[in-house]
């Protein structure tokens, strides 16, 4: 029997992270000689665009995540860590894991994504979750869903109105999706599932700092979808700043006015910084950082002084092509996985590729059934043909023809009967199912529970 080959001598590429930047870093390099290390804290890639649709009941997690394992289980030269990373030493390039063990790197891509900004006020997060972690959906979902369960046990007016009281923070796409999907579960689905009060009387509220929703749209597209939530529903108040959040309900300034809104359900979609893990490295690179802590990588996606180093992303603050910094969507961050995999086979061969170039192949926002926006260069999009399109553009991208399939077949069936049939309310073990501060079981008992 012939003795496999000597791999020892191959280049080591190590991945922080299997989002999509990550992902795609590992799969540009399945046949490029080198050995890859992909490490993520969880076991599982997650297709966030989506997650709204588990924070409001549409789908279950499992149907937009994937085991990293199940998606590698082919690539003979690459191995999955499920560990977290504490720490980098660009000098010694050691990768430094949460149980002490040191990884050592010929090539570094760092992909440690982002987490919600609270502006200062990190105080705020246990009273408004944002959405990035299937956990922070299944939050979300338990939380809008006891709101409802209150207000059918509470016999004050004024308090069960609290309840029935939703605010979403933030006209950005993952706010005005949240808003969407949110109205038409409280004022369509559970239509007619309780006695005591009327869904339809639920009032939802979107609040945006800026003079429009979708401010990174053009402006036709942010009145429709200002006006499709109209059509849902949502109240939208646009300059309005938040300066107040806690379990009673939120305070904001319009117009030079301080309004306090009675909620029980605060919901947060407002800016996101960079992940810890950039400002460390900042600090052992003495590379620049932005105001929310991305850094400011080189044309070639790497750090000031560290060509083997990159960084891609929503950690990465990227302006070469155009003044001002690429936002964070799963497209910047597929395009700059795919081009530092190519920029490592590259020099692999002694050559350089040109600097980066993302190229835009447009947005799209879903505001709820039939609605959406789409721009794809000169042309924009909306109602039912951008809803089409929005489908079409996000099957197309999750990961796994199963997840897909499923998926789609969800979809139809929500579509047809409005209704979501993963409205579960789901605890801890051996916490009271009436406790308002009762935290979610892990995602892997949940995406198990759900199944059964």
């Amino acid at each position: 029997m012939p003795h496999p080959p000597d791999n020892s001598v191959r280049p080591h590429v190590v991945i922080i992270g299997g989002g999509f930047g990550g992902l795609q870093a590992a799969k540009g390099l399945r046949n490029a000689p080198v050995e890859v290390t992909l490490i993520d804290r969880r076991n599982f890639h997650l297709f966030q665009p989506l997650l709204y649709q588990v924070a409001t009941g549409g789908l279950g997690p499992a149907e937009i995540a994937v085991p990293l394992r199940a998606l590698f289980k082919y690539q003979r030269n690459i191995r999955v860590l499920n560990a977290e990373v504490v720490a980098i030493d660009p000098q010694q390039q050691r990768v430094h894991l949460d149980d002490d063990e040191a990884i050592p790197y010929d090539y570094l891509i760092v992909a440690a994504g982002a987490s919600y900004h609270y502006f200062g006020h990190d105080e705020w997060a246990k009273h408004a979750p944002g959405l990035k972690t299937i956990e922070d959906a299944q939050e979300i979902r338990r939380r809008v869903l006891l709101a409802l369960e209150h207000a059918e046990r509470e016999s004050d007016p004024q308090r069960q109105q609290a309840w029935l009281t939703f605010v979403i923070v933030g006209g950005g796409p993952t706010g005005v999706e949240l808003a969407g999907a949110l109205a038409e579960l409280v004022h369509a689905t559970v239509r007619g599932e309780f006695r005591r009060f009327d869904p339809a009387k639920a009032r939802l509220l979107l609040l945006e700092g800026g003079p429009r929703l979708l401010p990174t749209y053009p402006p036709d597209l942010s009145a429709n979808a200002h006006q499709s939530l109209r059509r849902l529903g949502v109240e939208v108040v646009t300059n309005a700043l938040v300066n107040h959040v806690d379990a009673q309900g939120v305070q904001y300034t319009h117009q030079g006015e301080s309004v306090w809104v009675e909620a029980r359900t605060v919901l947060w979609a407002a800016g996101v910084r960079a992940a810890p893990l950039a400002e460390q490295l900042a600090q052992r690179t003495n590379a620049p950082t932005d105001k929310v802590g991305r850094l400011i990588v080189e044309p070639d996606l790497s750090l000031p002084g560290y060509p083997n180093l990159f960084v891609i992303g929503d950690l990465a603050h990227y302006a070469h092509q155009t003044g001002s910094p690429l936002p964070g969507v799963a497209p910047v961050a597929l395009q700059q996985g795919s081009y530092v995999a190519r920029v490592i086979r590259e020099r692999l061969h002694g050559r350089q590729p040109r600097p980066f170039r993302y190229k835009d192949k447009g947005d799209a926002a879903v505001i709820g059934r039939k609605a959406a926006v789409i721009k794809i260069g000169r042309l924009h999009l909306t109602g039912f043909i951008a809803w089409l399109g929005w489908l079409f553009i996000h099957l197309l991208y999750l990961v796994g023809f199963e997840n897909k399939l499923l998926v789609m077949i969800q979809w139809a069936w929500n579509y047809f009967t409005r209704n979501r049939r993963a409205r579960l309310i789901l605890y801890c073990y051996g916490t009271p199912p009436h406790a308002p501060e009762s935290r979610i079981i892990s995602s892997g008992e949940d995406a198990r529970r759900e199944q059964r």
